[in-house]
């Protein structure tokens, strides 16, 4: 509800109403720049943040627009050429179709990409495609996928975290045969299917798969094989509910201690933690090889930040995307957040994550396969019907086919 009322306070304040946030300057002195997010959680984060830069910039007002279904909105907006000064977006195919249709800045020369670890900067790369030029958003906040661990049923156990994938199958016997849930798994919603395969594919799947899988280079069918069976075989270790427990009930039973394991991003763990605070938590990357120097950390850029290059007010949205990026907006975004910071050097200080901090001083982070794939595929809907069919040759098939459709509809 809250999102509704945010994207209607913001149209009004930007449509109807005169001098909205701007007081201390005439209304016609005022620029009203449009900001709009594709992410409910940090709309109390955002707003605290403009309230602060109006303050700074009296003359600007800035309205927060964060719709539900946001990227359907967006699109939409798109082929109606009726567009925000200011996104807010994933790392993801959407951002993609953004670079590619040329309506984002470029900042290919931006100061405002020093000290981004280069993996970030890297996956912006790769989704824009090598037929696009420039880089057309900046990296601003990242996630990871993690094996969310209970401290204190490790302990019991006598195991320490494993570091290959041998290791990590052996602990799941093991918590199994105490009587343990080896993994919470809640796969009623598809979207949570994917934090698995993801953190399969990420390592394993050839470089560049969805750009040599769209020239034909490559398929599931001749390259995916494994990840499909490693992922098929971590089911072995869930529970008898697991596909009719949703995500937020999920939450609610990890938190109280059912589980060794539980599959997530980072984003979970605030939410684990507001239904226990005393949850004795950690997190590290699932080890894929039994090579530990091939594990990567399956991260992602969560936020970057851009501005429209046809803006009427690029100047303004260039502001406040330069007090976005400053140091305590950052700093604050990543508090509030629980987000990753993209900047070299800056490493999670919170023990609960002390797992990745390895990964990220060494760089060893690859990205989520899945925000490589074309819109419209609905790959978490395949991936969860092949979770309960566990039918590996067909479900490779049908990934290739639905892929294909796409690109022919192109």
């Amino acid at each position: 509800m809250k999102r509704v009322l945010v994207g209607m306070s913001a149209l009004i304040c930007t449509f109807l109403l005169a001098g909205c946030g701007s007081s201390g300057a005439k209304e016609d002195d005022v620029v009203h720049l449009e900001f709009f997010s594709n992410k409910s959680e940090s709309i109390g984060t955002y707003e605290e943040m403009i309230e602060k830069f109006e303050k700074e910039h009296p003359n600007i007002d800035v309205s927060l627009y964060a719709p539900p279904e946001a990227e359907t909105v967006l699109r939409t907006r798109l082929v109606k050429n009726d567009l925000p000064d200011i996104v807010s977006l994933g790392g993801n195919a959407l951002y993609s179709e953004l670079a590619q249709a040329g309506i984002l800045t470029n900042y290919e020369n931006s100061s405002l990409l020093n000290g981004i670890q280069p993996a970030y900067i890297e996956m912006l790369e790769e989704l824009e495609g090598s037929e696009t030029k420039g880089i057309h958003g900046i990296p601003y906040a990242a996630n990871a996928n993690a094996v969310i661990y209970n401290k204190d049923k490790m302990k019991e156990l006598g195991a320490e975290v494993p570091e290959t994938w041998d290791e990590f199958i052996a602990l799941l016997e093991k918590a199994q045969d105490a009587g343990e849930i080896p993994i919470y798994f809640t796969l009623k919603d598809a979207w949570t299917g994917l934090i698995p395969w993801n953190a399969v594919g990420g390592n394993l799947q050839p470089d560049s798969f969805a750009e040599k899988k769209s020239k034909g280079e490559v398929s599931f069918e001749s390259d995916y094989e494994e990840i499909a069976q490693k992922t098929k075989q971590l089911l072995n270790y869930g529970h008898k509910h697991m596909y009719g427990m949703a995500y937020n009930e999920g939450n609610n039973a990890f938190a109280n201690e059912q589980g060794l394991f539980y599959l997530q991003g980072n984003w979970a763990i605030p939410e684990l933690l507001k239904v226990n605070p005393e949850a004795n938590l950690g997190v590290f990357p699932l080890p894929v090889s039994n090579n530990p120097e091939e594990n990567e950390l399956v991260s992602g850029v969560d936020v970057l930040l851009s501005t429209l290059k046809d803006s009427k007010h690029s100047k303004e949205a260039e502001m406040f995307l330069e007090f976005m990026t400053e140091e305590a907006q950052s700093k604050q975004y990543m508090e509030e957040q629980f987000a990753f910071s993209v900047l070299e050097g800056l490493y999670p200080s919170d023990p609960m994550l002390e797992g990745f901090r390895e990964n990220f001083e060494s760089g060893k982070i690859t990205s989520f396969p899945d925000h490589y794939y074309p819109v419209g595929m609905g790959a978490e809907n395949l991936i969860q019907e092949f979770y309960y069919r566990k039918n590996v040759e067909a479900f490779l098939k049908k990934m290739d086919d639905e892929w294909d459709k796409i690109e022919r509809r192109r």
